[in-house]
């Protein structure tokens, strides 16, 4: 990228200074072309030397009173049928046009010629008469040496000029690369050693710093959605431990009896094999809530104007159908957010599922959605304030809750899908007994218009 970056700055010099210098040259080659015409536009020919061509006499230059300068700068004489009379330095070759210019009454003409020894000349050619022109020049070998020089010197500088910007931009790419290099070297650390913990040293405000934070929070969140795997390996871990080492000490029971020939007892058999149901379902159910965990932040795409009311109200359709003897009263307007709407219902149905859990028989929980804010309310017995700060922690359960069937997931689910959406979700006790949970989402009260 560098030796591209360079070549890309040499070539963009190299144009630059190619135009320039054009320009340059042919606006000198034009002042020293209209220094060297206005030189010969003076008037060529005085009175007696216009009598003595008129008479036939142009073998010898003219003497007298005229001024000398016209004479000095007087050539030659040319007639219609293309013959020449010399007055003044080398003879210039006659063309067509100075024929022409001297037919043509009144005629000017400035032209490019050479002379009889092959001299460059710039030549004027007027006309003083019938079948009579006067040619003046001067020598163009002084202008053309000027240019060719002019020429060198400015192809000299180019030269220079595209070798000092190639080293400016060698020079300028390498300190302006040098965080992509810091930032290249990073991602293979980290390819090579997975190691997350990596970071870039970021200075001041432009794009590359920005790429660098930009990174550095990406493998934050990398590094802490890999803690919080390992954590949940963990804790699953852990959970799992108990029901299944309780499985297999039944099952054992189970297999020693008849190994052994020795049934249990009816009553015992009957009781074993139920305890092993409700471990199967345990375990069914923690396995269930293991998997709605990783799902709920991936694996469906987030809507933009999802109507949470509708949301909010398939949730407690969903709760009404388990609630057995428990009231669930609805009070919800209308609310749009940026969310995933699978992870959103499975988050307030897992609040009204607890509501309904720890509510009395013949209770009530009320649904309330307003600005955004939805609060759910039981009237149980409510969660003690030093518990409440562990209430969204996986696996956490409160001991007057271990006795229950759940595996301690719900919550952390509901906390989850709230955070990807933006939002917060709070646990408090209500006034008068029970507990208020109260989830708050960003969004509108009415969609953004089609």
């Amino acid at each position: 990228m560098g030796s591209r970056l360079t070549l890309l700055v040499a070539t963009a010099v190299a144009v630059a200074i190619a135009v320039c210098a054009a320009a340059c040259w042919f606006l000198v080659r034009n002042e020293l072309s209209r220094q060297l015409d206005d030189s010969l536009d003076q008037p060529p020919v005085g009175g007696r030397t216009l009598d003595m061509i008129q008479r036939g006499g142009c073998s010898q230059r003219p003497t007298g009173a005229e001024p000398p300068g016209p004479f000095l700068r007087l050539q030659q004489i040319v007639r219609a049928d293309g013959t020449r009379c010399a007055q003044g330095l080398d003879a210039v070759v006659v063309t067509a046009q100075d024929r022409r210019a001297a037919v043509v009454p009144g005629a000017r003409l400035l032209r490019d010629g050479v002379s009889d020894a092959g001299d460059p000349v710039r030549v004027l050619t007027v006309n003083v008469g019938p079948g009579i022109a006067v040619s003046v020049s001067r020598s163009s070998a002084q202008t053309d040496a000027t240019l060719r020089g002019l020429a060198l010197l400015l192809a000299g500088v180019a030269a220079l000029g595209v070798l000092g910007a190639a080293s400016a931009g060698r020079l300028v790419s390498r300190t302006a690369l040098r965080p992509v290099g810091r930032l290249t070297r990073a991602v293979e650390h980290i390819a090579r050693t997975e190691d997350l913990r990596t970071r870039i040293p970021v200075d001041g405000e432009d794009e590359i710093a920005r790429l660098g934070a930009s990174f550095n929070a990406m493998t934050a969140a990398l590094a802490g959605s890999r803690e919080r795997q390992r954590q949940l390996i963990a804790d699953a871990g852990h959970e799992l431990r108990t029901p299944l080492t309780s499985l297999r000490a039944n099952i054992d029971l189970l297999l020693h009896s008849e190994n052994t020939g020795r049934p249990l007892d009816p009553e015992a058999r009957r009781r074993l094999l139920a305890g092993l149901k409700a471990q199967m379902s345990e375990l069914s159910g923690l396995v269930g809530d293991l998997l709605e965990l990783s799902r709920v932040s991936g694996g469906e795409e987030a809507v933009a104007d999802l109507p949470f009311h509708d949301v909010a109200e398939a949730a407690v359709v969903r709760a009404r159908l388990r609630a057995h003897d428990v009231r669930i009263t609805s009070d919800l307007d209308e609310w749009y957010v940026h969310g995933r709407e699978g992870a959103l219902e499975r988050a307030v149905v897992n609040l009204l599922d607890n509501a309904v859990k720890f509510s009395p028989a013949g209770g009530e929980v009320t649904v309330r959605l307003s600005g955004g804010v939805l609060t759910v309310r039981d009237h149980g017995p409510g969660i003690p304030q030093d518990e409440l700060p562990h209430v969204f922690d996986r696996f956490w359960r409160s001991p007057a809750a271990r006795s229950m069937p759940g595996s301690g997931l719900g919550l952390a689910i509901v906390a989850q899908a709230v955070r990807d959406a933006g939002g917060e979700v709070t646990l408090t006790a209500a006034p008068g007994g029970g507990t208020r949970a109260r989830l708050t989402l960003p969004g509108r009260p009415a969609a953004r218009p089609a």
